[in-house]
């Protein structure tokens, strides 16, 4: 347990300045430090009057911190750590509880249409987050019978294609790659790609494009 004068030198070391709640959405911030440090200071056995003296602070004021009705700066934030022998990060344990996640169970991702669908591309969606969140794409893509006319793509982004089964020579611009398993190729989505020969069918390979922070539609 440390001391009391060790308690003030670690929140001291902290700068003093206001959390933004923006950048640790989605979910309410004041509500979750409120939870921990009431949580902790119940489980070390502590009044709110003896925790507050502990922390150096009013005792209003940390009734209003427990019951989530003001902000706290990171210094007041690490004297409440340090009072309770606890590091600052337990304190925004449950922040991240709501962030989104897309699972996609073997054999349930969604087909979409795209040009050379229908000259035996298969496209997989293999999941995708929403609005802002929605910052790559990624698609289980499989060639199943050889045509001669391919698809040329071009779109915002990065693309890194990775081949998982199969042989194909696959094209960006005026450069030609061979891709066999465990191959992969990354390239600005900008400039026209695609599969330009189909040396060994079947064929399958996961396509992820990032865009930023600029979604795709």
């Amino acid at each position: 347990m440390a001391t009391e004068e060790e308690f003030h030198d670690r929140a001291a070391a902290l700068p003093d300045r206001e959390i933004d709640p923006g950048r640790v959405a989605p979910v309410d911030l004041e509500a979750t430090i409120a939870r921990q440090v009431r949580g902790y200071r119940i489980a070390a056995g502590l009044s709110v009057g003896e925790m507050a003296v502990r922390v150096g602070i009013s005792k209003a004021m940390l009734s209003k911190i427990e019951n989530a009705q003001t902000s706290c700066s990171l210094t007041t934030l690490g004297r409440l750590a340090a009072g309770l022998d606890i590091p600052v990060t337990a304190l925004f344990r449950g922040v991240d509880a709501e962030r989104e996640a897309v699972f996609v169970p073997a054999g349930h991702s969604a087909r979409i249409v795209r040009r050379g669908s229908r000259v035996g591309h298969v496209y997989e969606l293999l999941g995708a987050l929403r609005g802002p969140h929605k910052r790559m794409e990624a698609v289980l893509v499989t060639l199943t019978e050889s045509s001669e006319v391919f698809p040329l793509f071009q779109h915002p982004g990065t693309e890194l294609l990775y081949m998982l089964e199969g042989v194909m020579v696959y094209g960006h611009g005026g450069a030609h790659y061979t891709m066999r398993p465990g191959d992969a190729l990354q390239l600005d989505g900008e400039g026209a790609h695609g599969p330009q020969e189909l040396v060994e069918l079947p064929i399958r390979f996961l396509s992820v494009t990032a865009y930023g922070d600029h979604a795709h539609d």
